[in-house]
């Protein structure tokens, strides 16, 4: 679907957006979601000092204990949150590779907010796929990609592809 200059001009585009948006770099902070989130947030951090001259600063986020399902599925931490600053006041721009149902992001915006009271909060996605579940909407959108329910959807710095999701028969 798209390959590694599609996403490198994708993150400049959405970089080049969030210093608009933003009217530059004062206060803003990326949080990149673990795990898929953070190549993207060091890519987008990368591409705005190049731009701006200087990188917001930059931290990760596991929202495996904030998600609302707890007990249909296992709770598996990714990594580990590594939020070293009160993220009150600042414009927190959340960076996900996927944006699907908008679970993922319900789940982190409760869990930002034990970091502190942002004074916004945005949403920086590489692939938007659809099928939302809940009233969540990116700011910045690398690519709009429809998709069926039963693709996968894999993005890293090296390209976008989409596959099938493999259900086991059950007998």
């Amino acid at each position: 679907m798209l390959d590694a200059d599609d996403v490198r001009r994708a993150i400049w585009r959405m970089a080049h957006e969030i210093l608009e948006h933003n009217h530059g770099l004062d206060d803003v902070v990326l949080v990149g979601l673990q795990t898929g989130g953070v190549t993207f947030a060091e890519a987008l951090a990368a591409a705005l000092e190049k731009i701006d001259g200087t990188a917001p600063p930059l931290g990760s986020l596991d929202v495996a204990f904030h998600r609302d399902d707890i007990g249909l599925r296992p709770v598996l931490p990714s990594a580990v949150t590594d939020i070293p600053w009160d993220l009150s006041g600042h414009v927190v721009v959340l960076v996900d590779d996927v944006l699907f149902t908008g679970r993922t992001i319900r789940a982190a915006l409760d869990a930002v907010h034990t970091y502190g009271r942002p004074r916004a909060v945005q949403l920086a996605v590489m692939v938007d796929r659809g099928h939302r579940e809940l009233p969540i909407r990116p700011d910045y959108v690398g690519k709009n990609l429809p998709t069926r329910r039963d693709e996968a959807v894999n993005a890293t710095l090296d390209g976008v592809d989409l596959g099938e999701v493999h259900k086991e028969s059950h007998r």
